[in-house]
């Protein structure tokens, strides 16, 4: 059953209420062989522009991955604060053409209120003209959110997408700004971001001869991009065994051994083709970043804020 849900922008116009619909539809979209899909959607029949009555495009939310920066929260010992030579990020959402920087007030202090300005900043992006490119999506900013939870910063895509990779992503990525410190000094340096952890995908192959506690040598099935000093494991399913490669020759890895390194890394013996040899990442071969809306409340607030962030109050 479609609900209606009345808006206001109360600072500006608040005696002038708008409606966005929401409702539970079953369409059938390009590339799904005819096949019907449940969606959300969200309308309106309020325009973008009211002197020119330009229309609001429907929202249909199907796919439910949206990208994200994450700052490491390991870096504000003295609390965070802006100033004259911490004040600028660079911010690229999506499949955006460059990136665009931000340049927030000095002496802005606290994380909420820093998080509030970074959100503001960003929104605001697609509206400055000589800097915005007209080809990049502008609502992948109007409609980002930024975040202060648990002592780190989330800057999340304005756009929802079936990958968090490829030419059609969603993700957000977090530089630098010149000399500028308020990327390292907001944690974004040794932070982390949606689009990074969905590249690593983990490589895997099974173990080609058998294996012997001491032996300098591990013989591997096929080439898989393990590169010297790589961190792998080893596994049979009931031993386990974690080593850094010394040096790589084709399928032969060479391994520490206590004759020539003092230690046996590998403790345990394996049988070919019953152990496998995975290189260690940030995840295991079927994990993929967490999504950032996670429920159906989220979604929903996610869909009438794209929508809103689009209306004309102005009559």
């Amino acid at each position: 059953m479609a609900r209606n849900i009345t808006v206001y922008d109360l600072d500006n116009y608040p005696d002038n209420s708008k409606t966005v619909t929401i409702d539970q539809q079953t369409i059938v979209p390009v590339g799904a062989e005819g096949d019907e899909q449940w969606v959300l959607s969200f309308t309106t029949t309020a325009y973008s522009n009211n002197a020119n009555n330009t229309p609001i495009q429907d929202l249909y939310i199907q796919e439910l991955k949206t990208g994200w920066a994450k700052s490491s929260g390991l870096v504000s010992l003295g609390g965070y604060k802006t100033s004259a030579t911490s004040k600028k990020l660079g911010i690229k959402i999506d499949n955006s053409s460059q990136y665009y920087y931000i340049e927030l007030d000095e002496d802005l202090a606290g994380g909420d209120n820093i998080a509030n300005a970074i959100e503001e900043k960003i929104r605001a992006l697609p509206t400055i003209s000589g800097v915005w490119n007209v080809n990049d999506d502008a609502l992948a900013y109007k409609n980002a959110v930024v975040k202060y939870i648990n002592n780190k910063f989330y800057i999340v895509s304005g756009n929802m997408s079936d990958s968090y990779v490829g030419s059609k992503r969603s993700s957000v990525k977090v530089t630098a700004s010149g000399a500028d410190t308020l990327y390292k000094d907001l944690g974004f340096a040794l932070g982390v971001d949606s689009e990074e952890l969905a590249s690593n995908s983990i490589a895997e192959t099974t173990l080609a001869m058998n294996y012997t506690v001491g032996s300098q040598y591990l013989y591997v099935a096929s080439s898989i991009g393990i590169n010297a000093k790589d961190c792998c494991m080893i596994t049979d399913g009931t031993n386990t065994d974690y080593f850094q490669v010394i040096a790589v020759s084709g399928t032969t890895l060479t391994v520490p051994v206590s004759g020539t390194n003092g230690f046996d890394a590998i403790s345990n013996n394996y049988t070919a083709s019953e152990a496998k040899v995975q290189v260690l990442r940030y995840q295991d071969p079927d994990g993929e970043p967490n999504g950032y809306y996670d429920t159906v409340d989220s979604i929903t607030r996610f869909g009438i804020m794209s929508i809103v962030n689009q209306i004309d109050f102005s009559s």
